[in-house]
């Protein structure tokens, strides 16, 4: 199997008052796949979606929160990775209100089998 990567894609996801990680991690993954089209990949002659990788990188403030089985059922097509990182925003609106929004940072690559 030669895997290459075809697709790139990035999307932000946000829980304005939830404080969930997961939340607006799998709201950044929604983005991300929303903004791409794997209609080219049946130029290959077979099944790409059934044996394509899916790498999701999620960067946030709060990685050892992240439900990893919640991203991996967001993905319509493919066999999911997921790669959580340091990094998102967290922002108190109002100093000292307890009340934070999380912001979530999701990056996919799909790779497919090249190989003749």
């Amino acid at each position: 199997m030669s895997l290459q990567p075809a697709i790139i894609e990035f999307g932000t996801g946000i829980d304005l008052h939830g404080q969930n990680p997961t939340e607006a991690a799998r709201r950044g993954v929604w983005n991300a796949i929303h903004q791409s089209s794997l209609m080219f990949l049946g130029l290959f002659g077979q099944d790409t979606s059934k044996n394509m990788i899916v790498e999701v990188t999620i960067a946030t403030t709060r990685p050892k929160e992240i439900n990893e089985q919640i991203l991996l059922d967001e993905l319509p097509h493919g066999n999911g990775i997921i790669n959580i990182v340091d990094g998102g925003l967290e922002i108190e609106g109002r100093k000292g209100s307890g009340d934070y929004s999380l912001v979530v940072n999701a990056a996919i690559i799909v790779k497919i089998d090249l190989a003749d």
